[in-house]
């Protein structure tokens, strides 16, 4: 049964996308089911995803919204050109092998302007549909990024007190704080490490690989250096975010302001090596 699972979702969910998440067991169909929705909003006032078994070796996440949801929608409706195309980026980040359908809609340039919006996503011939590694990988490839992509259009991001003592402190560091707010956003990581693949693009270090389950220690790159933008900048995370190992980021910005490129990095380590 999904519901018991609760939370080893959870904690998939929380982790990939920096949103607070409500879950409870859903027993509106055959087949049971877990209900998920953001923790602020409850299941009647934004997205709610459902997840069910499908058939005996599948698993389907349906995203709709709550009856009450009018409030959110219009605040999707004004979310900003660069939050729509990361959250379309990240919908359309799930593997193809998963058969997604948004009812009217095409998976290139959808968006949400009625109630009545859904998103139907279905994964066939799983071998233990059951099993926690099925469930995780149902997780980290269906509800994760669908769900990060309504937190990116209602506009959910990480902001901790460094961000508001420097808004106190310094006039006209608003546009500074948004960049870092941004750059910190878990759904930019995400869909970085989701193109690129979870491993170092300089030294080719895999380190889930190396260290095990103390491996989730990639990190993200901006391949142009923020502290040279004069203003905030739309940006793509999948072609201006590269990930690095704690190592290689680390060395890349041993030179200021304008850190090494990723090429004069790959030098250095083959000069080195030779």
């Amino acid at each position: 049964m999904l519901a018991e699972k609760k939370d080893l979702i959870l904690q998939e969910l929380e982790n990939g996308t920096g949103a607070t998440i409500g879950a409870a067991a859903d027993f509106s169909n055959l087949l049971s089911g877990l209900k998920i929705w953001f923790g602020d909003l409850d299941e009647k006032h934004g997205p709610v995803a459902v997840l069910r078994r499908h058939g005996l070796k599948g698993h389907r996440v349906c995203l709709s919204f709550g009856s009450f949801s009018g409030e959110v929608i219009a605040q999707i409706r004004k979310a900003p050109k660069e939050d729509l195309l990361l959250a379309r980026a990240l919908v359309a980040s799930i593997p193809r092998s998963i058969e997604i359908d948004i009812p009217g809609q095409n998976l290139s340039d959808w968006s949400v302007t009625t109630g009545g919006f859904r998103i139907v996503a279905t994964v066939r011939d799983l071998e233990h549909p059951s099993d926690d590694s099925a469930v995780i990988t149902t997780c980290r490839e269906i509800l994760v990024p669908l769900m990060a992509a309504m937190a990116e259009l209602i506009g959910y991001d990480e902001i901790d007190q460094s961000d508001i003592d420097e808004q106190a402190n310094f006039d006209g560091a608003i546009s500074l704080s948004v960049v870092q707010r941004r750059e910190r956003n878990p759904r930019n990581r995400l869909l970085c490490i989701r193109t690129h693949g979870e491993f170092c693009a300089v030294c080719g270090l895999v380190p889930k690989v190396l260290y095990g389950a103390a491996g989730g220690i990639i990190e993200v790159h901006h391949l142009e250096p923020l502290a040279l933008l004069v203003e905030p900048k739309l940006y793509d995370p999948c072609t201006d975010l590269i990930p690095l190992c704690p190592s290689c980021h680390r060395a890349i910005h041993t030179r200021r302001p304008v850190p090494f490129s990723i090429e004069e990095l790959k030098a250095m380590i083959g000069g080195h090596r030779d």
